[in-house]
């Protein structure tokens, strides 16, 4: 780079940068520019220093890495956060969470609970996530003025759900939002049937033709329980991954959501169609759903990203609690102590879930000419040291309250921990709000 170049917006100056790709890599004593919302320069300290740059920031004790990718979320369920809890999932759904959400989900509860969602996310060092809920043109409208980025899968499923009646009604909500959204530059428009136990093969074609038309992926709940296949295998003989590889639907724009059960045939229908998969693990340890093979997928070349679930069912967004609790278990599912090392776990956090949502040429790992979405987390405290590995350190022994500072396409979306485009106390104010009503109108 010659100083003839227009000056960097911003210079990063931390202690270490991980760039996620090339893997298992630790730069130290790097420093990144950014320039029009993109990484502009990565190289040494005393390079970077000869650059012009509008604003320098050092950052000693830190470490950046790209933003953190929550590959699945109901971001709105925030304002269910602790409401059922400790049931199985059928319980907790049709006894619980279904007849709640008939009740209260409306345009307003989706506004305040994205919002709140966005807000405890961006300061998590969450820098994309992917939304399923209601109302999703009001959840984008959200994601629009918070600055961060977002893929919104549009819900779909046989029978009538709050915003819309039927299931053609939410697809062609889906197809015009898809429509008004397909230049933005931070959200992304797919299409979310709910489950193979509520979408018809009907509805799951229409998705699919629909999907194809429109290069759009496809976001679904997938053998999230023994229960849903062994009943699927009662009823109709075939297990759900199987049925939808028969419909055409699996693929690399398909993202099989929990994927607690895994055969030997699911496990080849699954490479050979080069599906990702969003590996939940803290919401399917509380529901008691069961382990996602993470290390046996790995070793088998299939993509795994990594997602909270709603906080309803978690109970927080936190990706980075979430990545150690999936490196953590995939360890004990494996019966192995080098499965998923903090590396690996970091990837799955970020450069994976970029390419689960087809955004890994954009996002997902620190390289020149990519979007800026970046995170400093600050390594600097009693309970991280002596640190003899940062990524080790940051997986195993780091909470997401060091999360500093985080940028989403060069945009400062959060400093020195303080939220720069949300107000933290109305956020809180809202939601308790909310919980009065919910509980008070709950007997």
């Amino acid at each position: 780079m010659t100083s003839t170049a227009a000056p960097l917006d911003v210079l990063l100056l931390p202690t270490w940068l991980v760039p996620v790709e090339p893997a298992g890599v630790v730069l130290k004593d790097h420093g990144l520019g950014i320039r029009d919302g993109r990484i502009a320069f990565i190289g040494p300290r005393a390079e970077a220093l000869k650059l012009a740059a509008s604003e320098v920031r050092e950052l000693p004790g830190m470490l950046l890495s790209p933003g953190l990718i929550n590959a699945h979320g109901h971001a709105a369920m925030s304002l269910f956060r602790g409401l059922a809890d400790d049931l199985p999932l059928m319980t907790w759904l049709e006894k619980h969470i279904w007849p709640a959400e008939a009740k209260w989900v409306d345009e307003a509860f989706v506004r305040d609970g994205t919002d709140l969602a966005i807000a405890e996310q961006l300061k998590g060092g969450i820098t994309c996530f992917s939304d399923m809920y209601f109302y999703p043109k009001v959840a984008s409208d959200c994601v629009h003025n918070s600055g961060m980025r977002a893929q919104i899968a549009i819900p779909i499923l046989d029978f009538p759900i709050p915003g819309a009646s039927t299931p053609d009604e939410a697809l062609r909500q889906g197809i015009e939002l898809f429509g008004d959204l397909k230049h933005h530059p931070r959200i992304k428009v797919t299409f979310g049937p709910h489950a193979p136990y509520t979408v018809s093969d009907e509805n799951l074609e229409k998705i699919r033709v629909i999907a194809e038309e429109l290069d759009a992926s496809i976001h679904m709940h997938v053998h999230e329980t023994a229960f849903e296949v062994q009943q699927a295998v009662e009823q109709t003989g075939e297990r759900p991954l199987a049925r939808l590889g028969r419909l055409g639907l699996l693929g690399p724009r398909f993202q099989a959501v929990h994927m607690t059960q895994i055969s030997e045939d699911d496990l080849a229908l699954l490479v050979e169609s080069n599906t990702s998969i969003i590996h939940c693990p803290e919401s399917n340890l509380k529901l008691a759903s069961g382990f996602c093979p993470v290390e046996r997928l790995w070793q088998a070349g299939v993509n795994v990203a990594i997602g909270t679930d709603g906080a309803a069912s978690n109970n927080d967004l936190d990706l980075l609690g979430e990545t150690r609790t999936a490196a953590m278990l995939a360890k004990a599912v494996a019966g192995s102590a080098t499965a998923l090392d903090a590396h690996r776990a970091l990837r799955m956090a970020t450069l994976n879930g970029a390419r689960a949502m087809g955004l890994e040429s954009e996002i997902g790992s620190l390289e020149v000419g990519k979007a800026a979405d970046i995170v400093a987390f600050d390594l600097s405290g009693l309970a991280q040291q002596p640190i003899y590995d940062p990524v080790s350190q940051l997986i195993y022994a780091t909470g997401r309250d060091c999360v500093k500072h985080l940028w989403v396409a060069g945009k400062q979306l959060l400093d020195d921990r303080q939220l720069t485009r949300m107000d933290e106390q109305q956020l809180t104010a809202t939601a308790i709000a909310w919980g009065q009503r919910i509980s008070g109108h709950s007997e």
